[in-house]
C-alpha cells in the first residue's frame, strides 16, 4: 500500500474515496471507514475521505440551531485515528452548492482526489439542487475510469438511525445510550477560562469549560460523571452543566469538579468525556443544601467509578 499522503500530483497515486458528513464518527461510520481501509489495503490506494463543512444547512438557510455531535477539528482527527491516509474538508458555499454534478466529479473526484474508487450510499445526491444520484455517478465513473461501489442499505440506514438517535439521547441527557451508539464517551473540548469561584468557597472547586464551536452539541442540564486526561494521567469528576439557580446565576456555564486534584488549569485546553448522568439540576434552598447534594454527587461518582475499575 502506498503511504502517501496528499500527493495526488503523480497519475500513478490512486485513491479510494468515500464521501460524507461523518458526524460524530460513531459505530456505523466506523464500519463504513474500515471497509474503505480494507479496498485500500487491497488495491494498493490512499485511503480518502471528503467531507463538507460547514453544514450545507448552515450555508443555505442560515440555520444557526443546527448543533453536530464533532467539531470539524474533531472529526478529522477521529477519522485519521482510523487509518483513513487523506481527510479532505471542502468548505462547503454557495458556489460549490451551485457546481454541477460532472463539474464536482470531474474537478473534485477525478482532477484533485485522483479516485480509481468511490464507495457512496445508494441515496447519495450530488451536484447543483443534489440533483444527481447513484446511477449517474456510476455513469460519470465510466466516463472518468473510476469504480463506484455501493454501502448497503443497511449501513446506510444504520448510520442515519444512530446519528438521530445519539443527538435525540444526548438532548435527553442520556450519555448511557448515546456513548452506546458512538462506540466511545462522548466528549466536549474548550478552554479553562475564569468563572466566579463559588464553588471553591464550598469545598468544592471547578474548572469553567469553554466551548469554543458554538455548533457543538452540549447535552442536557444536569450533573454528570465525567473524565478528562491531563498530562498523561487519567482523572475523574463531576460536571454541571446550567445556570447554578441556587446562587442566582444567569447565563449557562459548564463546570467540572475533578477529584483528588488541585492544580491549577487556567488558560488549559482539556478534554471532558462523559460517562455517566447523575441528576437534573436544581435550585436548592439554601447554599448549605446544594453543599450537602454535591457531597452525595460524588459519593455516587465515586462508586460508579470504582464499579469500572472491578
Amino acid at each position: 500500500m502506498t503511504t502517501k499522503k496528499n500527493n495526488f500530483l503523480n497519475e500513478n497515486i490512486t485513491s479510494v474515496v468515500t464521501i460524507g458528513t461523518f458526524d460524530g464518527v460513531h459505530i456505523g461510520h466506523q464500519k463504513i471507514l474500515q471497509d474503505v481501509v480494507k479496498i485500500s489495503h487491497n488495491e494498493g490506494v490512499v485511503a480518502t475521505v471528503l467531507t463538507l463543512f460547514p453544514h450545507p444547512r448552515m450555508v443555505l438557510h442560515g440555520d444557526t440551531s443546527i448543533k453536530l455531535l464533532n467539531t470539524i477539528e474533531e472529526r478529522v482527527s477521529m477519522i485519521k485515528d482510523l487509518q483513513i491516509d487523506n481527510v479532505v474538508v471542502k468548505t462547503f458555499s454557495k458556489d460549490f452548492s451551485n457546481l454541477s454534478a460532472r463539474d464536482y466529479v470531474k474537478t473534485i473526484l477525478v482532477e484533485e482526489l485522483n479516485a480509481s474508487i468511490v464507495v457512496i450510499g445508494y441515496d447519495h445526491h450530488f451536484g447543483k439542487n443534489r440533483s444527481a444520484n447513484i446511477n449517474d455517478l456510476r455513469e460519470l465513473g465510466k466516463e472518468f475510469s473510476f469504480e463506484v461501489i455501493e454501502i448497503s442499505a443497511q449501513d446506510v440506514k444504520d448510520v442515519t438511525v444512530s446519528s438521530t438517535k445519539i443527538r435525540n439521547a444526548l438532548a435527553e441527557g442520556n450519555v448511557t445510550h448515546a456513548n452506546m451508539l458512538l462506540g466511545y464517551s462522548y466528549f466536549i473540548s474548550g478552554k479553562v477560562i475564569k468563572g466566579k469561584s463559588i464553588g471553591r468557597t464550598i469545598s468544592f472547586p471547578t474548572a469553567n469549560i469553554d466551548v469554543h464551536a458554538d455548533y457543538k452539541l452540549i447535552p442536557k442540564d444536569g450533573a454528570y460523571i465525567v473524565s478528562s486526561d491531563i498530562d498523561g494521567v487519567l482523572y475523574y469528576g463531576m460536571m454541571n452543566i446550567g445556570t447554578n439557580p441556587t446562587v442566582d446565576g444567569k447565563d449557562k456555564s459548564i463546570e467540572v469538579h475533578f477529584f483528588d486534584f488541585d492544580n491549577d488549569l487556567y488558560g488549559n485546553e482539556i478534554r471532558i468525556q462523559f460517562l455517566k448522568r447523575l441528576r437534573d439540576e436544581h435550585k436548592f434552598g439554601s447554599v448549605e443544601e446544594l453543599k450537602s447534594q454535591l457531597e452525595q454527587d460524588r459519593n455516587n461518582a465515586k462508586a460508579y467509578i470504582a464499579s469500572l475499575n472491578e
